[in-house]
């Protein structure tokens, strides 16, 4: 057995060294880009200039965005001169968006042939009448004559819920509702309008305020007009004075901001438009200061996390080393064990310290990210123990995610596109060197008792049902706080219902028979609650059916694997026959056809364009941009030479697919290294999810051959929880190569290890990685502590 796994670890060691040789010649070869530092705009009293994307290097704003103005005191002034985009003001006292105000008492604004006199206003209520009508609102429920209004009749059980709640609550528990004006619907927080569109402006609490807001809704929007006659003025078009704001929003980019007399300068960050030399045409009245990006970048002030995330990366990388004895400086396994294990958490702090920098505005270079990255990968490959198929793979998957995202980033000009891969190599950092320092640290502990494990899966469980409720209650389809919940409700679900599963196949051999059958049954379906939640929350918040099919997928596979280790073969030929069915129902929807299909109803949409995308231009673009960029990349790449020519180089149209960085990411892969890359990309997927089942197997197998319940129970529970693993994997491997290849219609869910990194990446497969690792580690011991045994025997 050594030398096979000598031979797998050299192996996968060599195809790691060369993907790392790939990112750092995609930097070496990234061309020279140039961005301004600084924007100088010089204006004398009474003179005005109008600002766009061009002047300001914002690439998503509008040509003509922000207009500047000088009045004849010298003061500046700011009006957003956009019909469709925001403007956002930043003061010491938080964010504000132009275009909003907070009202006062005797104070009138009309929005369309509606007239609106208030007649009280502070920071906690506002009432305000039109037409012999009553109104008031508290920032969570808008009154009619005193009664709430009746729920809308599209409103989904969440939306409901939340209006009941709002209604009894104490306002300091009420959570905050915007009150929509126009539409001609009566109903909820909606004040509808005759002849102006739903949504024309609204009323909101946002920080401890009550701002009545105008709608960004392009040249046909209706103005809102605060003020009445002649005094009358549209609140999107009204003037800011800039003597108290710190920064401006303008298209996603940050523009911090200084006045010197007749000079303000803007400093533009975040979604900064790249350029290939630092020359452009420019207004008289702006000059730029140009800057060169650095790709290997120290943030100033920050140089000693950086030192500090380097030794990190240093001492992790050297774990091959103490793999194969040959550490110098340390000899005994004990001390070579810690050493790692403090290895792992200095790589740890670097993830940390990277993604700090990252959020401060200040990110490492790239190159910096590549460093961090390629030790976190070569932690991981050579720590002590016996290399598995799933951690090579595993890490080979993620080097391949890296090099892409790598090349997503250098290929477009756009300093934001670079965030992806650095973010993603933070995340990875933190959950490999967590995953490592558990590891390590667990190698001479005793396993983890039952009834302790019990408790910290209820508390995984309770944790994931939390963060599923705050989603639902202050987040979106998206997330909450930037995070997303349900890859958390994931890991715990799959963890819980393997417990649950290892403890029901082994009941009689763990419990006395007089155990109550309520209780028995109480402990078996407690995977349920969370299971039902996250079915909720795909019917309630998320606005397709992915969550659904990866559930489905999730639930056949459980089921498979239990009927598999139960031996009961006629589930286990039902399942497969279900599984038949579904492969042959994407065939009937393919020729059911887009007559038959139109009459559905709710998710109808979704297919017509999966259909016939040519017919629904605007809402198929992502699918038709990504057919467009796996059609240019053929069998051998964009450059016919499976991307290696163009590595570092502009990525061209693949940038215009959206959520390319994504859900579409494979797309942009197999534009840029063909089909022939993606085969080879396939196949290191199969070998993953071979690998979780080979450990598995092996689990399920020593639980069978172990001599007491705890050593059967710990077995299966690794054996199901690898399934599960591996269930949800696959789903996301289903789900993604079929939405890019138009098998499936558009379904939003990344491309395990290849799509940019963020809660999937951290809570999911960093944790799947650690624990079929630590899983393969354990049977490896115990197999070699009953060769010992028997062979003293």
């Amino acid at each position: 057995m050594k030398p096979r796994r000598t031979s797998l670890f050299m192996l996968a060691a060599g195809l790691l060294g060369t993907l790392c040789a790939l990112q750092l010649l995609a930097l070496w070869r990234a061309p020279e880009a140039w961005f301004p530092a600084s924007v100088a705009v010089t204006l004398k009293p009474g003179e005005a200039i109008v600002l766009g994307q061009r002047e300001l290097a914002a690439p998503q704003a509008d040509i003509s965005h922000l207009a500047l103005r000088r009045d004849d005191d010298g003061r500046w002034w700011a009006r957003n001169a956009s019909a469709g985009k925001l403007v956002v003001l930043e003061r010491d006292s938080g964010e504000r968006r132009m275009g909003s105000t907070a009202l006062r008492a005797d104070q009138q604004f009309r929005l369309g042939g509606a007239l609106f006199q208030v007649d009280t206003a502070s920071d906690r209520k506002i009432e305000f009448s039109q037409d012999g009508r009553r109104w008031s609102y508290d920032g969570a429920t808008l009154l009619r004559n005193g009664s709430p209004q009746a729920p809308c009749p599209e409103a989904r059980l969440a939306t409901r819920a939340l209006a009941w709640w709002n209604r009894w609550a104490p306002r300091a528990l009420t959570l905050a509702r915007p009150l929509t004006f126009g539409g001609n619907l009566y109903c909820d927080n909606r004040l509808g309008i005759d002849y102006v569109a739903f949504g024309s402006a609204t009323l909101a609490r946002s920080k401890g305020q009550l701002l009545l807001s105008s709608s960004a809704g392009g040249a046909e929007r209706t103005p809102l007009m605060l003020g009445a006659g002649a005094v009358a003025a549209d609140l999107a078009q009204r003037e800011e004075a800039l003597a108290d704001v710190n920064a401006l929003i303008v298209g996603h980019t940050r523009l911090p901001l200084q006045i010197d007399g007749d000079r303000l300068t803007l400093s533009p960050s975040r979604h900064v438009a790249l350029f290939p030399e630092a020359r452009v045409q420019l207004p008289p009245q702006v000059e730029w200061r140009w800057q060169r990006r650095a790709l290997w970048a120290l943030p100033a002030g920050a140089a000693w996390w950086i030192a500090l995330g380097l030794c990190g990366a240093l001492a992790a990388a050297g774990a091959a080393a103490w793999q194969r004895g040959t550490w110098p400086f340390v000899r005994e396994a004990g001390m070579r064990l810690r050493a790692a294990a403090a290895g792992s958490a200095l790589l740890a702090i670097a993830g940390i310290a990277s993604l700090v920098l990252q959020r401060g505005g200040t990110p490492p270079g790239a190159g910096i990210s590549i460093l961090l990255g390629c030790g976190a990968l070569w932690a991981c490959l050579a720590l002590p123990g016996r290399l598995t198929l799933v951690t090579a793979a595993g890490v080979l998957l993620l080097a391949i995610g890296l090099l892409a995202q790598l090349e997503l980033g250098l290929g477009a000009m756009e300093s934001s596109w670079l965030r992806h891969f650095q973010k993603t190599v933070a995340l990875l950092a933190v959950g490999l060197g967590v995953g490592a320092h558990l590891r390590l640290r667990g190698r001479a502990g005793a396993p983890m008792p039952q009834t302790r494990l019990e408790w910290l899966l209820a508390a995984l469980a309770g944790a994931a049902l939390l963060a599923l409720l705050l989603q639902v209650l202050f987040g979106d389809e998206t997330g909450v706080f930037d995070l997303q919940p349900v890859e958390f409700a994931k890991l715990a679900l799959t963890a819980l219902t393997a417990h649950c599963i290892a403890v029901g196949m082994g009941w009689h051999g763990a419990l006395p028979e007089r155990t109550r059958p309520m209780l028995r049954w109480f402990r078996l379906a407690a995977p349920a609650l969370l299971f039902i939640a996250l079915l909720g929350l795909a019917l309630v918040q998320v606005d397709d059916y992915s969550p659904l099919i990866l559930l489905l997928v999730w639930s056949m596979v459980m089921a498979f694997s239990y009927s598999v280790a139960a031996r009961k073969h006629l589930a286990t030929a039902a399942l497969l026959c279900v599984g038949c069915a579904a492969a042959a129902g994407v065939a009937w929807l393919r020729l059911t056809g887009v007559d038959g299909i139109a009459q559905w109803g709710f998710y109808a949409d979704r297919f017509l364009v999966w259909l016939d995308p040519a017919q629904h231009p605007h809402t198929g673009q992502q699918l038709l941009l990504g057919a467009r960029a796996i059609a240019e990349g053929a069998w051998w790449g964009s450059d016919r030479l499976l991307g290696l020519s163009t590595l570092g180089q502009a990525a061209g149209d693949a940038l215009r697919v959206p959520a390319v960085q994504d859900d579409f990411a494979p797309s942009f892969f197999m534009n840029r290294h063909g089909l022939a890359g993606a085969l080879i990309l396939w196949s290191l997927q199969a070998l993953f999810l071979v690998g979780l089942l080979q450990t598995a197997a092996r689990a399920y197998l020593a639980s069978r051959d172990a001599r007491d319940f705890r050593h059967a129970w710990l077995g299966r529970f690794r054996c199901f929880a690898l399934c599960g693993g591996a269930a949800f994997v696959l789903g996301h491997f289903l789900l993604s190569w079929g939405t890019n290849l138009a098998i499936f219609p558009i379904m939003g869910q990344p491309m395990s290890f290849l799509s940019a990194g963020g809660s999937h990446l951290l809570f999911f497969i960093c944790p799947l990685l650690a624990f079929s690792a630590i899983s393969a580690q354990s049977l490896e011991e115990n197999r070699s502590c009953r060769s010992t045994s028997n062979t003293k025997f």
